[in-house]
């Protein structure tokens, strides 16, 4: 029995499917083999756009619901994927007691769900678990430096909450989980006004518009392509995989002032940089450290470099600008 033929029976729950990073690993489902991936997303931030190619398939089903209510599922369901929860401070500070909420609430209806089906469920955690880190790279023994009561926390507590219910419901449950952390993503499907660094620049550059930095434009990301991410949630779906947290990004790190002059360069734009306040709790360095993640994930790592992902998320961008013309 080949690897497409084992899969043809099962059946996925992608909350947040509509979002950016859902909308891909839908498709990688369902290029895989999988029988039924059903799409969940409360289009707070996710588009029907991203999977409206999607909706014709007889193996994709798509419901608007919001996951801080429950989500009840007929029949078996294999895998659980909560990917629900805005991702960029602009989107997830709208709405704070909301984003704490699907990252906790969300995750006790999905933990519930998959202790009724005796269904493996992934979290998609965040590097913001770390906070304004004091050590660098971030590995994932790293306890963190959060603040509890800032304009982050809603984002940053919930999803270090929702760890905890995690590694809770497998020691006490023996539910099937599994823990990433993201770091910083990017590519095709971003929203052009989700206020992520990678997609402000892109924008503003293509419409000849000023790049705004926060601060001095000193501090340091690392960007990860969402092909990359995506192996990685499938590698980390696969048997044998521990259930702690496992750091999933790409180690490159470059400050927001070199980023900015990259996308100037590679966009041929003439737009200047424009200097503003640094947001509370803004983190000064943002690194992976995956050496768990190669170690458990069948030697994954990142294989997209940055101008080769920047070339293709540019291209996206400006399509969806010249269209809107």
């Amino acid at each position: 029995m080949t690897k497409q033929e084992w899969k043809t029976n099962l059946r996925a729950l992608v909350v947040g499917g509509a979002g950016f990073v859902g909308s891909h690993l839908c498709r990688r489902l369902l290029q895989s083999g999988y029988e039924e991936v059903i799409c969940v997303d409360n289009l707070q931030t996710g588009r029907i756009a991203n999977v409206a190619d999607l909706l014709g398939s007889l193996h994709f089903s798509f419901f608007e619901h919001d996951i801080v209510n429950e989500w009840p599922v007929s029949g078996a369901l294999h895998e659980i994927y909560h990917l629900a929860c805005p991702a960029s401070p602009v989107q997830y500070q709208k709405s704070p007691i909301h984003t704490f909420k699907t990252s906790v609430l969300g995750s006790i209806h999905l933990l519930e769900l998959a202790k009724e089906k005796g269904a493996r469920i992934l979290f998609t955690s965040t590097s913001e678990v770390y906070g304004d880190a004091q050590v660098s790279p971030q590995n994932e023994s790293y306890w963190g430096n959060v603040n509890p009561f800032g304009v982050r926390s809603c984002y940053d507590e919930g999803k270090r909450g929702a760890e905890t219910l995690f590694h809770d419901y497998h020691e006490e449950y023996g539910v099937d989980t599994r823990i990433i952390r993201i770091f910083n993503t990017y590519g095709p499907r971003m929203s052009a006004e989700d206020g992520r660094v990678v997609s402000n620049f892109i924008v503003q550059a293509l419409r000849g518009e000023p790049l705004t930095i926060h601060g001095d434009g000193t501090q340091t990301r690392s960007f990860q392509y969402v092909s990359d991410l995506i192996e990685a949630i499938v590698r980390t779906m696969q048997d044998g995989v521990p259930h702690c947290p496992i750091n999933i990004g790409n180690p490159y790190e470059i400050s927001v002032n070199d980023l900015a002059e990259r996308v100037l360069r590679m966009t041929g734009s003439r737009s200047s940089i424009v200097y503003k306040p640094l947001p509370q709790d803004d983190p000064c360095r943002r690194r992976p450290d995956i050496t768990l993640a190669a170690s458990v994930l069948g030697g994954w790592k990142p294989v997209v470099g940055l101008d080769e992902g920047l070339s293709q998320t540019i291209a996206y961008f400006r399509h969806l600008i010249n269209k809107a013309v």
